[in-house]
Parts: C-alpha cells; sequence; structure tokens
C-alpha cells in the first residue's frame, strides 16, 4: 500500500517549489537588468547627450573633459566642475558656484 504524504509534509514541498521558482525568477530579472543596462552603456556610453555624435576626451588643465564632435558641445563627469572651479579663482568660481548644489 503506497505512504500518502501528510498536509505538512504536502505544504512544506509546495513551499519549497515556489521558493526555488522565485529564486529562479529573481535570477532571470537581475540577469535580463544587467543586460539592458550594458545594452543601454553600448548604445549611449561617449555620445553627445545633444546630438548623438562621439564625444572626444580632452585634457583641460589635467581633468578630462568630454567634447563633441560635431556640435562642438562640452561635457563635464561628476566633479569636474568643481575641480575646474578650484582651478579658475575670481570670475570662474563665482560663474561656477551658480551650479553647486
Amino acid at each position: 500500500m503506497p505512504v500518502q504524504p501528510s498536509d505538512k509534509e504536502e505544504a512544506y514541498f509546495i513551499r519549497q517549489e515556489f521558493e526555488r521558482r522565485k529564486q529562479s525568477e529573481e535570477e532571470k530579472a537581475e540577469k535580463m537588468q544587467a543586460e539592458e543596462k550594458a545594452k543601454l552603456k553600448d548604445l549611449h556610453y561617449m555620445h553627445c547627450p545633444k546630438c548623438g555624435h562621439t564625444l572626444i576626451e580632452i585634457d583641460y588643465k589635467g581633468i578630462a573633459v568630454d567634447k563633441c564632435s560635431h556640435c562642438d558641445g562640452v561635457w563635464l563627469d561628476a566633479g569636474e566642475l568643481e575641480t575646474i572651479s578650484h582651478l579658475e579663482k575670481g570670475v570662474l568660481d563665482k560663474w561656477f558656484s551658480a551650479f553647486k548644489k
């Protein structure tokens, strides 16, 4: 005669299966998110936010500033504005202070 699992055993295995599937779905979502992030980086990294053309890094007093090869727009990374404002005292310091947080 076959042994029937009790209600507690059945509930345990149902929970185990649920947790396994939940873990699998979370891993799949993390993988998809990482792939999407990589895809967006490939599409946008070192491209001008204004016109979409390639950005070229130029050296301004030891700071890597990004300049568009098409529209000549200049783009700064986080912290570069503050670094430049510390290098250029006087008029530029007052002007850059408008952009500080």
